[in-house]
């Protein structure tokens, strides 16, 4: 009942906002995501000054002022809001995001980097209520900016933390970005636009496989708070001061997402940068709308700049720090022979035609090009379709240059060479460029249509029976596809939760509570599978659910009694989710105790079971 008032709370909370946000000319279909992003940024100020808990509950309060505000002021007939009306997307997008909502609120976390440092960074900030310092050995990837993690520590302070409200926030998130694609629609009310919108949102998800809606990393993030800045600019093309504004919001944003968010940056620059030239006065005014956008830009980055200064003065070592001594560090260390031989293996997958993300590629310009080549037969007109294609695949290009510099020049050469998390980094940038080019698809749709006149259009508004006909089957196909993909991808977080009944984190969770205390008590993680301890998995699971920065985990234990007597001793707590057969011998020899699976309490004489 708890969750369900704080949850209430933080909705009136956000609703305050996006009732403000209206009011000062937002797009109704950009008004969740850019309460968010706000509410996000100044969170970042309060966090950053070290009043965390105190931004959480004034900014959600501040909200709910506001909501009851324009709730008073609606008695009165004063500051209404003409009613957009709702339209079947909106349908689809509340019934089948509900239906994802409630699959996610009841999943566990399984992959690994929620445990080294998503998951972990959000427990962290819940319950200490600051950003980590200098002495938290707890938070390993310092320099890894902190806003979906903001993001989501607000939402589970009033909904309780969990790991299933964890999902549902940051689902929240990617959900309402989604929404905001609908604000390119010319005309919402025909069918066949908004349900090719709707089953691009669905189709997404397929380039999201490698890790699903049900873990807490970014890949997914990126690109779908890259799409929502590109509607806006289209949205707000012909207002300038509410463009400049959203894409400051944006850029900061998705800057304080993940490093890596600089590309998608730079794709908004450029689009904002031309989309400031070419609806702003010729002559005099472009040096003014050069300036308008440097000035733009250099606000959105600032809030990145901050957190820049804040890791090099805060932590003297950082992980994945963006530093051109580090990249000069890695160069020196693997040479050119290494790094050829990553571009090598990185040019081999790039061409191997089972690559997901190189099959959603050539599906994204088959149906450009296709779509280009259908209007120009059929319709007789020109678009710009084949210039979107040509846009796309520069796009898709830059981005796989600057990922072969990832790979180069961040990451160690045992995992660069065998291309780690490939399909993960490169599905961000198809799903940025399949968003692109629906946009363009149902704009140049709707343009060849026979009837432009949008109060004329109606059943009869066709050329002839068979377009009518086409049109009304088109809409068919694309609903059942949308529904039944988005369908495919509840069916299919659901499946990957069964099939983690067995992994490490739900051991644990059967073998003790969780510990919400920042400590510093050493446990020894008895794990029988080699692979889990070798790339630090269960010492990761085990930080995280534990919440102590001295966890490991082993699985070896073929020593003398003496040694494992001594080996044992240096720990508070052993924890056994599954029976290792090693350790229960010599527990047997040793302690004269006969265990198996559970969480124990170190003692010089033996082993206590804690409940």
């Amino acid at each position: 009942m708890t969750a369900w008032i704080g949850g209430l709370s933080y909705l009136l909370g956000l609703m305050g906002y996006t009732g403000s946000l209206r009011r000062l000319g937002v797009s109704p279909y950009l008004r969740w995501i850019t309460a968010m992003l706000l509410q996000i940024l100044i969170l970042y100020g309060f966090a950053m000054l070290g009043q965390l808990r105190l931004g959480i509950y004034l900014i959600t309060g501040v909200g709910i002022g506001l909501w009851v505000l324009w709730q008073i002021l609606g008695l009165f007939h004063r500051g209404s809001l003409p009613f957009e009306g709702l339209h079947l997307f909106d349908f689809w997008m509340v019934a089948l995001g509900w239906a994802m909502a409630d699959v996610l609120g009841h999943s566990p976390l399984v992959h690994y980097d929620n445990f080294s440092h998503w998951a972990v960074m959000v427990k962290f900030m819940a319950f200490t209520g600051h950003l980590p310092g200098a002495g938290d050995q707890l938070i390993s990837f310092t320099s890894y900016p902190p806003a979906t993690a903001l993001f989501i520590t607000q939402f589970v302070t009033w909904t309780g933390f969990s790991e299933g409200s964890m999902l549902v926030a940051q689902f929240g998130l990617i959900w309402a970005a989604a929404y905001a694609v609908f604000a390119v629609l010319r005309d919402r009310t025909r069918a066949l636009t908004a349900m090719i919108l709707c089953l691009t949102i669905a189709g997404s998800f397929v380039f999201n496989i490698a890790i699903r809606l049900n873990n807490l990393l970014v890949d997914y993030v990126l690109p779908i708070l890259a799409v929502a800045a590109l509607a806006g600019i289209f949205a707000y093309r012909t207002r300038p001061w509410l463009l400049c504004g959203h894409v400051a919001v944006f850029v900061a944003a998705l800057l304080l997402v993940k490093n890596s968010a600089t590309f998608f940056v730079v794709v908004i620059a450029g689009y904002f940068l031309v989309t400031l030239l070419k609806t702003g006065r010729t002559g005099w005014s472009v040096p003014g709308n050069l300036l308008r956008a440097a000035g733009t830009l250099a606000l959105g980055s600032l809030p990145f700049l901050i957190w820049q200064w804040h890791v090099h003065t805060t932590f003297p070592v950082s992980k994945h720090e963006i530093s051109a001594q580090a990249y000069h560090q890695q160069l020196a260390e693997e040479g050119t022979t290494g790094l050829l031989k990553i571009a090598r293996k990185f040019g081999e997958q790039l061409l191997n035609p089972q690559s997901l993300s190189t099959q959603g590629i050539l599906l994204i310009n088959g149906l450009l090009i296709g779509t280009w080549l259908a209007l120009r037969l059929i319709k007789g007109r020109r678009n710009g379709l084949l210039k979107t294609a040509i846009g796309v695949d520069l796009m898709f290009g830059l981005y796989d240059v600057s990922l072969l510099g990832m790979y180069g020049l961040s990451m160690p050469y045992a995992e660069a060479i065998l291309l780690d998390g490939f399909e993960r980094y490169r599905g961000s940038v198809v799903i940025l460029g399949l968003y692109i080019g629906a946009m363009v698809v149902v704009r140049e749709l709707d343009a060849a249509f026979y009837e432009q006149n949008f109060e004329k259009r109606d059943s009869r508004s066709f050329a002839t029976i068979m377009s009518k006909n086409a049109y009304q089957l088109s809409t068919l196909v694309a609903g059942f596809f949308a529904i039944t993909m988005m369908y495919s991808e509840i069916t299919g977080t659901n499946f990957t939760n069964r099939m983690a009944h067995n992994t490490l984190p739900l051991q644990l969770r059967r073998c003790s509570q969780p510990w919400t205390r920042l400590n510093h008590r050493k446990v020894l993680v008895v794990d029988p599978h080699a692979v889990d301890v070798n790339d630090y998995y269960a010492g990761y699971a085990a930080r995280y659910y534990y919440f102590t920065d001295k966890a490991v985990g082993q699985e070896d234990f073929m020593v003398t009694p003496a040694v494992f007597k001594q080996t044992v001793q240096a720990y508070d707590y052993v924890v056994i989710p599954e029976f290792h057969r090693t350790f229960t011998v010599l527990t047997q020899k040793v302690y004269h105790q006969h265990v198996i699976t559970g969480l124990y309490r170190v003692t010089p004489q033996r082993l206590i079971r804690e409940h």
